[in-house]
């Protein structure tokens, strides 16, 4: 994707629930601000550090990209919200080196310096859109970066998921449950449920049991991304969650459809970011185990 970008507006969101990030965010706003960034702090962000903020809507209309301080989880939830403006966000992590938020505390000035030369690069990511479709007649929709998951909502217990490619029933999964994941989300539980890695500026779907009950016809299957996928839980009770962070309950009779988006999701990275640096780091790729 060519590196055009406006950098003089940034809005910030912050990690939840984390008041004492307030010092990292007002030193890291001073660094923007010095490279002649204006800040805009979200709202919930701001009331959560003392300070006054701006709705994320109006925040998406007004800057030219957003930045999400905190960790992948962060960034997740950034990316969902603000997808309908389709605008890059970049993650500044405030921990441990993610595989979304890759920019450490440290890397904040000269990323800021090479951003302002225009030395940066803009990936676009597929993301999931899906709805549910309940037996009683109403639709629920969603949209997803990392993956769906349906399971059981009570620990132990098995699930029985039923899935189809374009209408035709080509599986049925039975044990802890079913993960559907994005490339970008391979990392993600997919990746502890013994999924394969997808290169993340891959176009398709992860299909995923968890813990499958028969080990026959139960191995991860990758198919593009142009394919729609239909899921229903047969028999036991199920819940589909949306990026580990929004839950919804699946009864006899809903469908689950999933289908890549028209638009995918534009990260905003350090020129030379690397993503097999960044798997190497964080997997421990390549190390002696003597």
């Amino acid at each position: 994707m060519p590196s055009s970008l406006r950098c003089e507006k940034a809005g910030f969101i912050l990690k939840p629930d984390a008041p004492e990030i307030a010092p990292l965010y007002a030193d890291i706003e001073k660094k923007f601000e010095a490279h002649g960034i204006d800040v805009l702090l979200e709202e919930h962000s701001a009331r959560m550090i003392g300070r006054k903020g701006v709705a994320l809507d109006t925040i998406c209309e007004t800057v030219d990209f957003l930045v999400s301080l905190g960790g992948d989880g962060t960034l997740l939830s950034v990316v969902r919200r603000s997808y309908g403006y389709h605008i890059p966000v970049v993650g500044i992590n405030a921990g441990n080196l993610g595989f979304l938020a890759d920019i450490t505390i440290e890397e904040v000035d000269t990323f800021l310096e090479n951003l302002k030369r225009g030395d940066f690069r803009l990936d676009q990511r597929m993301m999931i859109e899906g709805h549910i479709s309940k037996k009683s007649g109403t639709t629920i929709r969603f949209i997803a970066f990392n993956d769906v998951v349906i399971t059981s909502p009570e620990p132990s217990k098995m699930v029985k998921v039923n899935a189809s490619i374009d209408g035709e029933r080509f599986n049925s999964y039975t044990g802890d449950g079913l993960i559907i994941s994005t490339p970008t989300g391979s990392t993600a539980y997919n990746l502890s449920a013994g999924g394969p890695i997808l290169y993340p500026l891959t176009q398709a779907f992860i299909i995923t049991p968890v813990l499958a009950h028969s080990l026959a016809n139960q191995r991860p299957l990758v198919v593009p991304a142009d394919f729609s996928i239909e899921l229903d839980a047969e028999k036991y009770r199920a819940i589909a969650s949306i990026d580990g962070q929004e839950i919804y309950e699946l009864e006899k009779g809903d469908i689950l459809h999933i289908e890549g988006a028209k638009i995918g999701a534009t990260l905003l990275h350090r020129k030379e970011h690397n993503y097999f640096s960044v798997l190497r780091e964080k997997l421990h790729w390549g190390e002696r185990n003597w």
